[in-house]
Formats: structure tokens, sequence, C-alpha cells
């Protein structure tokens, strides 16, 4: 944690972690403020025709207690894993803390997942318990019977055959205490998103907090600062929702601002931030693209905003050059990955910004560009991304994965996938994946849940999804699809296809442009050639292109 601004080497050379041995996330971003100042606000809930709700540090010590006594009632335990199907409201940050209170390991999951995404990442990671919402109550049930170690399930808006959470919150708390945790205790699973294979299960220490919090003052030029505020419009069962926001805003004391789930819309996004008085946002590149649409901001909107960071995909110079003239703002980019988050950033406070590039090693974490042996590439040579373990941002392992864990390292590197390249001054630019990763508004989605959710139609036999390039979401999904004898290809039948995907796996996985082909260009063991396919997107792309 910097204590003050200076110049980037000062930082880095005198930056030295104090992990220590013994650290409880749900302590520290909760129980310590409420001792402290109880009625500080850590959550603002906007609401569009009306003064927002507030909750106190005060309020989520004791409803987060509640919760953990609740849960504990029911014989959830340390080292139980509970899953969280919920949007940005209060509840999702209570039961989050009360999930590392009792020593178990919250499994975050998007609302948006479709059954088939849910059951595998229930069953997987083996979830003891589940608190959702009516919406996420409909899901569960069509996949109760498959989710053997499923014993509760929670609705926080009540719903017949679901534990009622204000049920839950009003069990008796007093003589609960929180589980004194080791700093490498499991605390958070997050699913990675499947780029080799099924998702797999990022699993985190309590340590991963300590280790977030240069990366996210970093990029917002030392917070917390007086008068910050924070918003970000990402999901918070996303690693840049929950670590990169929520949980280092209640660490550092930072009111937070939630608001309810929605698809993205500029104006409104205007609105939060002006109404709330937002001082810092993450803004995935995806999101500030489809802000600019909104012409002369500033003349329509009071805005408050001191930093914006942006992570997930590339910014692009068009969207940082805008930012700076019509919000007055230069956004300082970030990277990270589901594994190993926030290592690399910008900081225009102090000079390190650079148009084209994410920035530089984050005081704390040791990162480079390394060839195929885990050698350091000289300044000017492209490899790929990787960083030094120990790292306390780093990930334990994943989930009953060791072979994957194992396959994750060169000696002491943890390898990104993603190829860069640094130049003498130090700056690490991305230029490109060495795997099939598909990067579609901010979410990294790997191509081959999608193909197995798409060769689950009764009329497909074969099918591939890449990534083609869109000037708005970065890339889209396009699925190529060989359809079983006797089936004749339409437009009406690629809409019920995307259906398909839209409802099994969730709303940004499902293709946006389907093409049926004769036949999918094949390796002699029988592996789809996506590099041909990807090639093919792209021509089709430039000869669109009017320049």
């Amino acid at each position: 944690m910097f204590l003050e601004p200076d110049d980037y080497d000062t930082l880095t050379e005198g930056f030295r972690w104090d992990i220590p041995e013994r650290f409880n996330i749900g302590v520290a971003v909760c129980d310590v403020w409420a001792e402290r100042d109880p009625d500080r606000v850590c959550l603002y809930y906007y609401q569009p025709d009306g003064p927002p709700d507030a909750l106190t540090y005060g309020a989520m010590k004791r409803q987060s207690d509640a919760v953990a006594a609740g849960l504990a009632a029911r014989g959830v335990g340390p080292g139980d894993r509970v899953a969280l199907l919920l949007p940005q409201r209060f509840e999702t940050a209570i039961a989050h803390i009360a999930i590392y209170k009792l020593g178990a390991i919250a499994v975050p999951l998007a609302s948006l997942f479709g059954t088939e995404a849910l059951q595998y990442r229930l069953a997987s990671a083996g979830a003891k318990a589940v608190i959702t919402d009516r919406a996420g109550i409909e899901k569960i049930a069509e996949i109760r019977d498959a989710l053997d170690a499923l014993d509760t399930v929670v609705s926080v808006d009540g719903c017949d055959g679901a534990v009622d959470y204000a049920d839950l919150a009003a069990t008796e708390s007093g003589a609960f205490r929180p589980v004194d945790t080791r700093a490498d205790d499991p605390s958070l699973m997050i699913f990675t998103s499947g780029t080799t294979g099924p998702p797999k299960g990022a699993l985190h220490g309590h340590r991963v907090l300590l280790g977030h919090l240069p990366g996210v003052q970093f990029p917002h030029e030392f917070l917390p600062q007086p008068g910050d505020r924070f918003w970000t419009p990402a999901d918070w069962a996303w690693a840049g929702g929950l670590l990169n926001v929520l949980l280092p805003s209640l660490y550092f004391g930072v009111p937070i601002v939630a608001s309810r789930a929605q698809k993205f819309d500029p104006v409104t996004a205007y609105r939060i931030m002006e109404e709330m008085e937002v001082r810092n946002a993450f803004i995935p590149p995806t999101a500030l693209r489809m802000l600019r649409t909104v012409e002369k901001p500033r003349d329509k909107f009071d805005l408050k905003l001191r930093t914006i960071g942006s992570g997930g995909e590339s910014l692009g110079r068009e969207t940082f050059e805008w930012a700076k003239a019509e919000l007055g703002i230069v956004i300082n980019e970030f990277y990270g990955q589901t594994e190993c988050n926030l290592v690399l950033s910008s900081c225009a406070a102090i000079g390190v910004s650079r148009v084209g590039a994410i920035g530089k090693p984050v005081p704390g974490h040791r990162v480079a560009i390394v060839d195929e042996k885990g050698n350091r590439a000289p300044p000017g040579t492209p490899g790929q991304i990787a960083v030094m373990r120990p790292d306390p941002v780093m990930f334990l392992e994943y989930w009953n994965n060791p072979q994957a864990t194992a396959a994750k390292f060169i000696g002491d590197w943890m390898l990104t996938g993603d190829q860069g390249i640094a130049d003498d001054d130090g700056y690490i630019e991305f230029f490109g994946r060495d795997d099939d990763v598909i990067t579609s508004a901010g979410y990294r989605i790997g191509p081959g849940e999608i193909e197995d959710c798409l060769t689950g139609h009764p009329a497909v036999a074969l099918a591939a999804a890449v990534g083609k390039p869109d000037p708005v979401r970065t890339e889209i999904v396009k699925a190529y699809i060989v359809l079983k004898p006797g089936i004749r290809a339409s437009h009406a039948l690629a809409g019920e296809i995307q259906d398909w995907v839209k409802t099994r796996l969730s709303a940004h996985e499902y293709p946006r442009e389907v093409e049926f082909v004769d036949a999918m260009p094949l390796t002699t063991t029988g592996k789809v050639v996506r590099r041909e396919l990807r090639d093919r997107a792209q021509r089709e792309t430039r000869s669109l292109d009017p320049r």
C-alpha cells in the first residue's frame, strides 16, 4: 500500500510486501471499520427516481455476522464452497463478507449465466450452498437434481423452495466469532473463461486482497484521497468488479456506488456518475466506447471524476484521446487475469502513461516478457507476459486440477498466455494471444464451452467459435457450423442456434454471427484449425471496411 505519491523508480525500489501470517478478508473490509467508525457509509445503492439507499459499516458487520451464523447453522463451515449468483446489491457484499468470516470459500457467478454454465461451475466447485435471487432460483431449479453437494439455496427476495434471506439474516449472531484464518487459507474461487478446455476454478487465498491494493492505488492515482467514491458497471462476480473495486474500496473506507443490473446505457452511466458524485470509476473499454456516443458529455453532466481505470481488453488510441479531450481525464490502463490480477498499470499522476502500452509493472510485482523456455526476452522482442512467484495476488491453484496448475508455470514464471513486447523504458504492450480466447465487451471468452453448447443443438454436426474484429466490442463471437445431413440452412435456424447458446450459457457468449459451412478445416487428428477461421473472419471485416 502506498502512503504518498512518488516517482515510479522510488516507489518500485522502496516497495516491500508486508503480508501477515493471519488475515481474513471479511474482518479487514468490514469489522475493522465497524469498530473504528460504525456510522461511516460503505455502500450506496443508486435509485433513478429518488435518493440512494445507504449501508454503514456498523450495519454491514451486524448483518454479515448474522448471515455467517445462519450459514453455520445450516452446516456451512471452513473450506465449504458457497456460490453467489447475484447482481450488484447490498446483500451481495454482505454475503461475501459472511463467507470469508466463516472461513468458507466464495464462488461468485454472473447472473447472466445460463443453466449449463451454472451446472458445470456449481458441480465442479462442489458448492454446498447458493445465495441468489428469484431469477437465479428458476435456473437452479432446472439443475438441482444434478448438484449432489448442494444442500442450501437462499433467496434474497423470497421464493418458494428456498431459504428466505431475511430468515437467514435473523439468526442469533451474538456468539459468532470470525474464523482466525491464515493469509494463505482459501477464500475465493473465480472460474476462468475456459480458453484451454473447460473453465477452471482459480482458487485464491485471503492474501489476494492485500495483493490487489497497490494495483488499485496505482491506476487510481493513490486512492484513497478525500472525497473519493467508486463505481463500476462491471459485475461484482467478475474479478474486475470484485477485486478491482468492491473489496479494495471497502478496505480503504471508500464508499462504493452499486446500481441495478441492466444493459449498459451511456446516458444512465453518466447520470449515475453525476448524481452520485462518483470520483473513481473502473470502466472497461467497450463501455467507454459506448460513452463516446454521447456528444460533449461535460456540457450535459456535472461530472466530478478524478480517475478512470480501464482493463480487460485493449483501450486503443482513439478512446484514450477522447477521454482526455471530452472528460478531461487521462485513462490509466491496467492488466491482469483471473489467476494473477492487476500486475501492470499506468499512473498518469507520476508520468507512467504511454498511448498504446498498458504501462509498467505495478510496484511489488515482477513482470516480464519471456520466451518459450522461460528466459527474459530482450526489449523489443515479442514473447509471453509472465509474472514471477511468489506473489500475494497470485492464485493458489486450479481447483482439483494439479496438471493444469503445473502447466501454468515455467520455473517460477506464471505464464499468462498473452503475447506482449517491452520497450527500452520498461513499458509493456499487449499485442496478441497464443490461444484462442475471444475478447468481447471486456469478457474473455473461451471457444470450447461455446462449441460444446453449439454441438448440443439437434441440427449441428460440427461447430467452431472464433473472435471476429468489431469496432465497439473489440471482437464478437462468430460461429462456423456444419449441419447434420438433411438439415437446411436458414436465417431462422441461425437465430434458433443463437438463442440456444444465449439461454444455456450466457448473453455475452452467444454468437452474434452464424455462418453455415459445408466442411470444417481440421488437423489430421480431428482438431479444428481455428487459425484459418479467424483469418477468414478478419478478411470479412477488412472487405467491409470503407477505408
